[in-house]
């Protein structure tokens, strides 16, 4: 039986290929996780409100601040999509998708579907590539996870540091010089919570 684990270089390089010439039809939103291609539906309302309010948060003088944009993580068969990538205008890449070295913060906002990606799978992606800092933003459960302090390789590699902020509650942000205010983040009412970290 064939296994996910048991894939080889050859077969990541495939699997990227295909995932690059892949057609996805509007409205869908495509990631490659691990060698693993993952396809959902475009965020909703809520979800949209919440990267709003945080991209307006953040200054643009300093910031590039790149809603749905892929990001390329070395030694990864992965091609992740944050919902907000955060990264120094000194630091934009001549051409192609950022690498995750040069980001400063990657922001995920959960929905219904990507409960267990945006808590397992990518925390374990950027922490690979060493982003300095992930916040998960959760409307499900009304609470912010920030990750610093990215340590380990591969599927080992985590983060060190883990705080939670619920809404309505400032959250700082040092590695950005701000405090964002979670105050008018919405919620997704009749979802099931769950009991992540």
């Amino acid at each position: 039986m064939w296994r996910a684990t048991e894939m080889t270089a050859v077969d990541d390089h495939r699997m990227t290929q295909i995932f690059q010439n892949l057609e996805v039809p509007e409205g869908v939103k495509v990631e490659l996780l691990r060698g693993n291609i993952v396809m959902m539906a475009t965020p909703d309302l809520v979800h949209n409100e919440i990267v709003e309010s945080v991209q307006d948060q953040i200054p643009r003088q300093a910031w590039m601040r790149l809603q749905t944009q892929d990001i390329t993580i070395p030694g990864e068969a992965s091609e992740p999509v944050p919902d907000l990538v955060v990264l120094p205008r000194d630091a934009r890449p001549e051409s192609g998708p950022p690498p995750s070295g040069v980001i400063a913060t990657v922001i995920e906002v959960v929905s219904k579907t990507s409960v267990d990606h945006d808590y397992g799978i990518k925390r374990s992606i950027y922490a690979a590539g060493k982003v300095p800092a992930y916040l998960i933003i959760d409307p499900i459960v009304a609470h912010c996870v920030l990750l610093t302090q990215p340590v380990g390789v591969g599927d080992e590699a985590d983060y060190r540091t883990q705080q939670i902020t619920k809404f309505g509650e400032p959250l700082p942000l040092p590695l950005l010089g701000l405090e964002l205010d979670t105050s008018e983040f919405g919620t997704l009412k009749g979802v099931r919570p769950h009991r992540r970290p």
